[in-house]
């Protein structure tokens, strides 16, 4: 993004406003050192539905290697995000 362009702005539901099906979903969606909810995943909370399937695949992502650590898995991922040039 150069200097000059806007940031992406997406609607959310602020974390201390989930409810329902959305209260559920947040311990899962939420790092575990800072207890906030990961970003990627807050963008999804206008849509909890979505924010389930996201959590599926990022665990089933997460769990399928399980010959590498965690750390190591997270890091192909950066590396793929980075060749990918995608910016979160």
């Amino acid at each position: 993004m150069s200097d000059d362009e806007e940031p992406a702005w997406i609607e959310t539901i602020p974390e201390d406003e989930w409810t329902g099906e959305l209260a559920g979903l947040r311990a899962p969606s939420s790092d575990p050192e800072s207890g906030e909810v990961d970003h990627i995943m807050l963008v999804h909370s206008l849509h909890p539905r979505g924010l389930a399937a996201h959590l599926a695949v990022y665990q089933a992502a997460m769990a399928g290697t399980p010959g590498l650590r965690k750390v190591d898995r997270e890091l192909v991922a950066f590396v793929v995000s980075r060749i990918n040039d995608c910016h979160y």
